[in-house]
């Protein structure tokens, strides 16, 4: 279950980037944020259960938070600081904008 949580809340977040690098500047904007974003989520994935494997075994803390979850809970927390930091960084330029 939480695994699948992790999961939507990345698809939601692939939608939300794609408009609105769409919106603004182009498709082909949006297309590469989109692929920006799976590559990350793959190749940290990927680290993470690597990471896990060597500390929990394949029962992790129960069925529901199992090593996957346990993998996926790990990557949430570098990948929100990354986002954070590329994308926030549009809102900052444009308040400043406005603030001249």
């Amino acid at each position: 279950m939480i695994s699948a949580f992790i999961f939507f809340a990345h698809f939601i977040f692939i939608l939300v980037i794609f408009t609105k690098k769409w919106q603004e500047e182009k498709l082909s904007t949006g297309i590469i944020n989109v692929a920006l974003i799976i590559i990350l989520f793959s190749v940290c994935w990927s680290l993470t259960s690597w990471i896990t494997q060597m500390v929990f075994d394949a029962k992790g803390f129960g069925v529901l938070f199992d090593r996957d979850a346990i993998a996926l809970t790990i990557l949430v927390i570098p990948e929100f600081i990354f986002y954070r930091t590329f994308y926030g960084k549009e809102k900052s330029i444009e308040s400043e904008m406005e603030k001249q």
